[in-house]
């Protein structure tokens, strides 16, 4: 009997209609957990380096968490894996709520879409029962009118729907997936349309065994309480109203303009009463004692929901004030596009515009308005209209097809995908690693165990660190205890802390777990829930898996490894890990490069940053070397096994 995952898959192939399930090998699960890791082995596996995105051969692939469906509080993120045609690297994402469970009741740890269908389909899948199912009804619905149309169709409202708008039907590459107000982004929303896939309906009543319930159900107990009641746990910009982070720190319009005194008392009292006048409620996720998202619903729109960050997006692109993204969420989440990216490009064409590089022969009957002109950009995008059919494609990839100049209007992107909007003085030595050298998309997918800024104080210093259970090793609250300024600190020490930050997301992304209890949440406070110390009780409770902290961290190593390898057979090389050039005021090009060298050695990868055969191989991923050598892609002493 398989314990924490089902041990199988669920195949579909969309050019044939062919459904196929399939067992897993348990020691696959034992090396690579579930998640982004089991999907980064079937895509460097099955997808050749040379697979156009677009291409039917290329793979979308839902994967449940390895504790989903088990007793373990917020276990609730599933991985979704692709291939990017705006990068054409790896992409990841991930989306909560219901969607990753109901996979597992239903008996499938991985939904694996391959091909194209003739026109728009849904999977029906409830339990055994798997159907392609023909969807041409729900042609140029929202993302959530989706899901209410087939569950009233399928006469059952505890269908977990994950569904894309017209923005993925039309392969805006900044489409999301959405499921109930949780979104998918970064990527994969664009295949899913690709694939003529509309949606995936999924129902399951089948039980998850776990290898020791009672013991498990024990420790899960006091975890729920403690998230529960912890400060240290959830969203807190879900309940704050004091956003002056964001807003004074992060950038607007096209990530260029800071306005560091905008926010103020006043501002947050007004802007408060409009957030609880309009809030239908707070919602949770799957399993979780907190409530992180805010349902709206603002007069004459439709209903949407926000955390974190997102709600800011696109009122600061448009240098409006938060009505403005009250009035435009529901809309763009319906056409399921990503709150992220897709306000950047919509602010690049705003000030292609102003510099006389668009003109009104390209965008005609520009609104003068900037509000305006969002919801007019944005009706342009999801159909790819006139200029919409360029700035569909993400800034990258637009400012190069408008040329005239509008390169230089790029400045916030790498690996040509929009980073977060954020501007500093000083270099930021572990955070030019991360978002250098990051393949998770966003920084917000790599950055959070580590505190972000030193405790000026001694002694509420120490008082943190004595409290701080996290770490999983003594030289973490070292680093901590001697740090003084932001940008000094040992190579070694920004080494140490950027693979601790990277191990806590690869493993949360693996299992299922939220970062939000766990690998984002570290940096604000040090009463994290799940960290590297803890969360091997909970793995192997559940699975039967000898397991330990030591043998987990391998388990990183070895996941971060391989989603390294898939990038680099495809192409990532030194030269693409360049932080956006005005993301720091102050830069420093020797010190970078030697960083970047160093951090490479530290991970076992030569100086264009491939993992060595060494490397490969001491992580069991011989598989890998092999093909690397055999491609030309490592040689001499990168190719052996000593070096």
């Amino acid at each position: 009997m398989r314990y924490g995952a089902t041990g199988v898959n669920l195949e579909i192939d969309l050019s044939r209609g062919n459904i196929e399930k399939v067992e897993t090998d348990p020691e696959i699960t034992e090396l690579f957990l579930g998640g982004q890791g089991a999907a980064a082995k079937i895509l460097f596996e099955r997808v050749p380096p040379e697979t156009d995105p677009f291409s039917p051969d290329n793979l979308l692939i839902f994967s449940a968490g390895l504790l989903h469906g088990t007793p373990t509080p917020a276990a609730n993120r599933v991985s979704v894996n692709t291939f990017s045609p705006q990068t054409n690297l790896m992409s990841h994402s991930l989306m909560g709520g219901f969607f990753g469970p109901e996979m597992k009741y239903a008996g499938y740890d991985q939904i694996i879409i391959r091909g194209k269908a003739d026109d728009l389909v849904y999977l029906y899948i409830n339990n055994d029962t798997v159907e392609i199912r023909d969807a041409t009804h729900l042609r140029g619905l929202g993302c959530t009118e989706t899901g209410d149309v087939l569950k009233k169709e399928l006469k059952d409202e505890k269908i977990q729907v994950a569904a894309i708008g017209l923005a993925g039907e039309n392969r805006v590459y900044t489409a999301s997936i959405d499921h109930g107000h949780s979104s998918a982004a970064r990527g994969v929303g664009v295949i899913m349309g690709d694939k003529r896939l509309k949606a995936i309906a999924v129902r399951g009543t089948k039980d998850v065994n776990v290898a020791k319930p009672a013991e498990l159900f024990e420790i899960c107990m006091e975890m729920h309480k403690k998230i529960g009641g912890s400060d240290g746990c959830g969203d807190w910009m879900a309940y704050d109203e004091d956003d002056s982070f964001h807003h004074n720190h992060f950038s607007w319009g096209n990530a260029r303009v800071r306005r560091l005194n905008f926010w103020s008392d006043e501002l947050q009292e007004r802007w408060t009463k409009i957030k609880y006048d309009n809030m239908d409620r707070q919602t949770s996720c799957y399993n979780c004692p907190k409530k992180c998202r805010n349902v709206i619903k603002y007069p004459g729109r439709k209903r949407f929901a926000y955390k974190c960050y997102g709600k800011d997006t696109y009122h600061m692109a448009a240098f409006k004030e938060l009505d403005f993204s009250y009035e435009i969420l529901g809309e763009a989440q319906e056409y399921g596009l990503d709150s992220y990216s897709t306000p950047q490009a919509m602010a690049l064409a705003v000030e292609l515009y102003e510099a006389g590089i668009l003109t009104d022969a390209d965008m005609p009957d520009f609104p003068k308005d900037s509000g305006d002109r969002f919801f007019y950009l944005m009706e342009k995008i999801v159909r790819r209209e006139g200029i919409g059919d360029i700035l569909a494609d993400g800034v990258y990839w637009a400012a190069r097809r408008i040329g005239k100049g509008a390169e230089a209007y790029d400045h916030n992107t790498i690996k040509k995908f929009e980073q977060l909007p954020i501007k500093l003085g000083k270099i930021n030595p572990a955070y030019f690693l991360m978002i250098a050298t990051g393949e998770k998309m966003s920084i917000t997918q790599i950055e959070g165990s580590f505190p972000q800024d030193p405790i000026p104080d001694l002694e509420e210093r120490q008082a943190f660190v004595d409290n701080w259970d996290a770490p999983p090793d003594q030289k973490f609250k070292d680093y901590f205890l001697k740090w003084e300024k932001r940008n000094i600190m040992s190579n070694q020490a920004f080494c140490d802390i950027v693979d601790w930050n990277e191990a806590m997301h690869y493993i949360d992304d693996s299992i299922g777990l939220c970062g939000f209890v766990s690998s984002f949440r570290g940096q604000f406070g040090g009463g994290v829930a799940y960290h590297m110390n803890n969360i091997p009780d909970f793995i192997a409770l559940s699975t039967g898996f000898e397991m330990d902290k030591d043998k987990l961290w391998k388990c990183f190593q070895r996941i971060r490894t391989l989603v390294r390898a898939v990038n680099v057979r495809r192409g990532l090389r030194r030269k693409d890990e360049r932080p956006p050039e005005d993301h720091w005021v102050v830069r420093d090009e020797e010190m970078e490069q030697k960083l970047l060298d160093d951090y490479y050695e530290f991970k076992g990868w030569n100086k264009e940053g491939i993992p060595t055969k060494k490397t490969l191989d001491e992580l069991g991923l011989e598989f890998v070397s092999e093909d690397f050598v055999k491609r030309g892609i490592l040689t001499g002493s990168d190719a052996e096994t000593e070096n």
